[in-house]
């Protein structure tokens, strides 16, 4: 009995551990066929268990004329709204139609625009109101996902809103507006100083282009710019720095390009300037100006734009690393050794290049180094080449802005009436 038992015990063993192994075996020789056709076949993408996000594109438009930190932080809240931010810029003829003559020709707005270190993408020649077929354009052939714009009203002549029908498709979204600059105001800023030089000056013939460019410096008083420029007296956080900021110093061994200036009206002459220079070196260190050492050297009535205001439009720079808020005029070997400076650079093209008569070529350093050199600007453009657009044609951006105005004023009181109601 016992002899009995212990053979039927060793008989079901056998048979279980076949019955294992063959399950093993086949289990094996599925899962290699399986890996097989799957090498064979893949899964379509849509289907792939790690398939990739759609990235969300967003649109936003703008004349971008006279290009400032307002619209730099405009398309810095946009793109925060997706992942690819695509720009669209307004044609001369559009923006002349419905506002008056653009300062900045297209070209020059295409550059400015495309050297924001937000954009992605640029397309020229939009229109000024979104229409029905280009709406579609941007949701079919663009992959838009959203259209975005600020708080501020954008009216047409007729008075209606220019944004209505991507309100209406509920594909809209909005942003703050950047308060206390508008390119109106600096064109007024500008149109300001004309009027007062003019009087004050009356009484010899020096042009209004004159005025603004070979004014003498007035004393400065607690730090103010006496009967000078009537500047902005914005302030920034700094949290708004941070946010324009790239965040990242130079490499141990990056070799640091510096670059200084006003970059006054920051306009396509700087952006294509400080492209040049950022293809020297690794990292492209910017020195701004103080406002005092911008009205010494360029006259009373100068800076338009304040240290402060002239700094973030640099910083909004895509080929820009890093800046000196108030950099010292002359280029110092301490400077020098403090930054771990490799280059000094300046470009053929500027209103710095005759130095006053009595002042040191503030170069005189680096050059003696051997680490100095002149660059041949990209653009004729100079901070005078704008301002004098200005007051060439001053009558009518001083309708244009009178025009905006209107417009606006129209557009709450029809809001006010509304609501009212």
């Amino acid at each position: 009995m016992i002899m009995g038992f212990d053979l039927g015990h060793s008989s079901d063993s056998i048979q279980s551990s076949k019955l294992l192994a063959t399950c093993l075996i086949g289990g094996v020789v599925l899962g290699v066929s399986v890996l097989g056709f799957y090498l064979a076949f893949p899964p379509p993408r849509q289907l792939s268990w790690r398939r990739k996000k759609k990235p969300i594109r967003v649109y936003m438009d703008g004349c971008f004329d006279m290009m400032h930190y307002g619209h730099c932080n405009a398309l810095r809240q946009a793109r925060a709204l997706g992942d690819q931010l695509v720009v669209g810029v307004v044609s001369d003829a559009e923006i002349t139609a419905n506002k008056g003559p653009p300062v900045t020709p297209l070209n020059e707005r295409m550059i400015m625009v495309s050297g924001v270190k937000w954009v992605d993408e640029v397309i020229p020649d939009a229109p000024y109101a979104i229409t029905e077929d280009f709406m579609k354009k941007l949701f079919d052939e663009y992959n838009i996902d959203y259209i975005i714009h600020g708080d501020d009203p954008c009216i047409l002549p007729d008075g209606t809103d220019a944004y209505a029908l991507a309100k209406k498709a509920g594909r809209y979204k909005q942003i703050k507006r950047t308060e206390g600059v508008s390119s109106t105001d600096i064109v007024g800023r500008m149109l300001l100083c004309v009027r007062e030089r003019s009087l004050s000056d009356s009484h010899n013939h020096s042009s209004l282009q004159r005025q603004f460019s070979h004014g003498h410096s007035q004393k400065f008083e607690d730090g103010g710019s006496g009967s000078g420029t009537r500047i902005s007296h914005f302030l920034p956080t700094s949290r708004r720095i941070v946010q324009f900021s790239n965040g990242k110093g130079p490499g141990p061994d990056a070799r640091i390009v510096y670059i200084d200036g006003a970059f006054d009206l920051f306009h396509a002459g700087h952006v294509e300037i400080l492209k040049l220079a950022r293809g020297l070196g690794d990292f492209l260190l910017v020195g701004i100006h103080t406002d005092q050492t911008v009205s010494a050297n360029r006259g009373a009535h100068r800076p338009i734009m304040n240290l402060h205001e002239r700094s973030l439009s640099v910083l909004a720079c895509r080929y820009v690393d890093e800046v000196i808020i108030g950099a010292p005029w002359e280029v110092s070997k301490d400077m020098i050794t403090t930054f771990n400076i490799s280059l000094v650079v300046h470009g053929t093209v500027a209103e710095y290049n005759n130095f006053p008569k009595g002042k040191e070529d503030p170069y005189a350093i680096p050059i003696s180094l051997g680490i100095y050199e002149q660059l041949e600007s990209p653009l004729d453009i100079t901070t005078t080449t704008i301002i004098r657009r200005i007051v060439s044609n001053h009558e009518a951006y001083q309708k244009r802005n009178e025009k905006k105005a209107e417009s606006e004023k129209r557009y709450y009181e029809d809001k006010t009436f509304v609501s009212g109601d």
